[in-house]
Formats: structure tokens, sequence, C-alpha cells
């Protein structure tokens, strides 16, 4: 059994891996300040709780975005399962041709999902990756599997508490679909903005970045308004809810062959 580990700015999505089937996934807050302790009592007590024996576990591998969880992970992950984790490093053991200025500031997770997404869709064409998270982003994939690089908006939470930091009278609010474009009040005006604006801010992107990789692409998405924006949207091909996990999956047989070989 395999238990994957994706960190990210607003949750730690964790996963447990029987040979390539995914058999449980986790939710939890990402809070910088956790100890590995609280971390481990966490997964030990979800781990139990679904029959998953901490002894069965022979892989864990770790893709983190918040550099104050990385080393506690890495702790929790040798204290309470007994193995090191193999993280996730972009520059370093992506497997995969990183074609931008400096690899090394790439998210992780966005060529783990750049990684998943061409194992599986990848047909002979690019591949464009959206990921709807704490962030908005859009990454390009080539036809032989090289990441090329990509666009980070902000995510439509993020807008939509920034239109309500910067303005006194507009109340915080929750992005989804509205029924109708035109609001007839405050709290419809501004959903209709923020998820109809996503919806157009995507299809727009997605066309002007399939011209510059030659004119067709294959899109997947993934991330939390994934499922909402593709129904709207004719460009969106694939919704894939477990896209990173797999990567991560993907990842580690990668590293574990290297090292058997």
């Amino acid at each position: 059994m395999l238990l994957a580990i994706d960190v990210g700015n607003t949750n730690i999505v964790i996963g447990v891996f029987r040979g390539q089937t995914l058999v449980h996934s986790w939710r939890l807050t990402t809070i910088r300040e956790r100890t590995s302790d609280e971390l481990g009592i966490l997964l030990s007590n979800l781990c139990d709780r679904y029959e998953v024996r901490r002894s069965d576990i022979e892989g864990i591998v770790v893709a983190s975005v918040v550099p104050p969880l990385t080393n506690t992970l890495v702790t929790m992950a040798t204290e309470y399962f007994g193995r090191v984790p193999l993280l996730f490093e972009p520059a370093v053991n992506a497997g995969i041709p990183v074609l931008i200025d400096n690899p090394t500031e790439v998210g992780a997770d966005r060529v783990i999902n750049s990684i998943a997404a061409h194992a599986k869709y990848g047909k002979g064409l690019p591949i464009i990756v959206i990921d709807f998270g704490t962030a908005t982003t859009f990454d390009a994939v080539s036809a032989k599997g090289e990441y090329l690089g990509g666009i980070i908006c902000p995510g439509p939470q993020v807008s939509a508490d920034a239109l309500v930091q910067r303005t006194a009278k507009l109340p915080r609010i929750d992005v989804r679909k509205p029924p109708r474009v035109i609001g007839t009040n405050t709290i419809a005006a501004m959903q209709s903005g923020l998820f109809w604006g996503y919806v157009e801010m995507v299809e727009g992107l997605v066309r002007r970045m399939t011209v510059e990789l030659g004119g067709a692409a294959v899109v997947v998405a993934t991330g939390g308004l994934a499922s909402i924006v593709a129904t709207e949207s004719t460009l969106i091909e694939h919704v894939d809810a477990e896209l990173t996990l797999r990567g991560l999956r993907l990842v580690w047989e990668r590293g574990h062959r290297l090292n058997t070989d």
C-alpha cells in the first residue's frame, strides 16, 4: 500500500493506494503551525477508522507547496509509519523535462498534475491542465510529455475575499453558479461576476494557450470548482478530482523502480 500526501495552501489531501487503486482519500485543513505529532495522530486515527494498518504502508510520497510543513511531514512519516517519504521536487526528480526558466520556482502540484494528465489523457496531443484551487493554474504539457509552463490566476474565492476587503458595502459570499447572468440583487450580481467571469476567463485563456500549442490540445480540469465550471465550458473535456493523488502514485512508482534497479 502507498500513502500519497499533497500539501496545498488550503488543504492537505491524503490518498491510500492498493496497487493502482485509490481505496481511501481524506482532506485536512492546511495549518502551517501543526506539529508532526498532531498530523501523526490525525492520520493514525483515519487509518484506524478505515481499517488501514500502518504496517501495510510500504511507501509514502509527499508533494508540498507549503515549506513549513514539509519537514514536519517527513518527521511524521518516519515516527508514525516507520517510512522515509519520497519528496517530490520538480527540479530534482520530476522524471519529465521541466522546460521553464527556473524549475525550482514551479509548484510541485502543477508538475504532478501534468505527469498524471499526460499518462492518462495524452493521445499524441498537447495537454492543458486547469487546477481550480486557492489559485487557478493553467499548465501546458507537450505531446511528448514535457512541462512547458503555464498561467497563475487568483482563485475564485480569493477574488471574492479581495472584493469584500476593498469595498465597504459588499457582503462575503461563497462562489457558486447563479440562476441568471444578470443579477437582480447584490449577492446575485457578485456571484454572476465571479462565476461567469471565471468561465469566460477559462475559455479565453484555453483558446490562447491552444493557439500557442499548435492549434489543438486536450483540456483536463481538477480542483474544487472543476466540475461546476466544466458544465458551462465548451473546452474542458475531462474532470479528474483525483489527478494529483494519481500523479503522486506515478512519481512514487518511478522512484521506486529507480531505487530497485
